[in-house]
């Protein structure tokens, strides 16, 4: 299958490329610089110079593919601004390689966060947020989802709030920055919410699985560990960097302090019974030692 593929050279994006190319699947890579596109046809793929804003590139090399896999977002978490405007572009992206595929029958998977469900573990039968800080993501994902009746076999592998590699990634390794440049591993609430989380090598596999034969309008859970606390997490990266832990206020956090705090355990049973999925990579605690002062 030819595959164009957008955030290839991201922690989780070069892992699917490997995971594509491994399984016979040729790649075109969207590449929004230079070093983006070397890295791009080093990995084996074919780059294609553009960004989320290039909605030309982006609807010609969907339509000329056999399967598309969205990944790409904004890297700015400095500020609500920043954080709207991702979503924004995000979501115009979206849109066009939806339109780009409709009636063809051609599968296109996209990327989401798993739901938050007070008091219980969500599954992939669980409603994303439609509002709150990354809501427009719920909002560009279910509007995609929905082009099922319009020929497009579209599927959300929904991930988890850490997905690593080697102790780096996710929303754990936003706390690790946080540490480094505070000189305190610090920590939002009291450290007893739960956060899931996935080795980029097995999400790497889940995108595949659902490239090559999820249904149409299914959303699927990238979940190894169902949710470790905070506090866990954390008191690694303390460790690992020689730093004490202790609680921070909220705002320290930035405009995603909110679901820092957040206790959003994730199920993934659907998902390896359906798809057959199986991870078999270190979980996060353990990928977290790892890390070097």
């Amino acid at each position: 299958m030819r595959v164009f593929i957008t955030g290839a050279t991201g922690l989780i994006g070069s892992a699917v490329v490997a995971e594509l190319l491994a399984n016979g699947h040729s790649v075109t890579a969207l590449a929004r610089s230079d070093a983006s596109a070397a890295a791009a046809t080093a990995a084996g793929a074919t780059a294609v110079r553009g960004s989320l804003v290039d909605l030309d590139v982006l609807q010609s090399a969907a339509a000329s593919a056999d399967g598309v896999i969205h990944l790409a977002f904004g890297n700015d978490f400095s500020s609500a601004e920043a954080l709207t405007q991702n979503i924004a572009e995000e979501s115009a992206a979206l849109a066009t390689l939806g339109d780009a595929l409709v009636g063809t029958g051609k599968p296109l998977v996209t990327v989401s966060g798993t739901p938050w469900i007070p008091g219980r573990a969500s599954t992939e039968n669980d409603p994303l947020p439609l509002d709150g800080p990354v809501g427009g993501r719920g909002v560009s994902v279910e509007r995609m989802l929905g082009l099922s009746s319009r020929g497009v076999r579209g599927s959300a592998i929904r991930l988890p709030r850490t997905v690593h590699n080697e102790g780096q990634g996710g929303f754990a390794g936003l706390l690790t920055q946080f540490a480094r440049q505070a000189g305190v591993a610090g920590y939002p609430g009291d450290g007893a919410q739960r956060w899931p989380a996935v080795h980029a090598l097995d999400a790497a596999v889940l995108f595949r699985l659902a490239l090559e034969g999820s249904p149409a309008g299914r959303a699927w859970h990238a979940v190894h560990d169902e949710g470790d606390t905070v506090l866990d997490i954390v008191s690694v990266i303390g460790r690992r960097l020689g730093l004490p832990v202790e609680p921070r206020p909220l705002s320290e956090f930035g405009p995603i302090g909110p679901v820092f705090a957040t206790d959003q355990p994730a199920s993934s049973a659907l998902t390896r019974a359906e798809l057959g999925w199986q991870p078999t990579h270190p979980r996060l605690l353990a990928d977290l030692e790892q890390l070097e002062a």
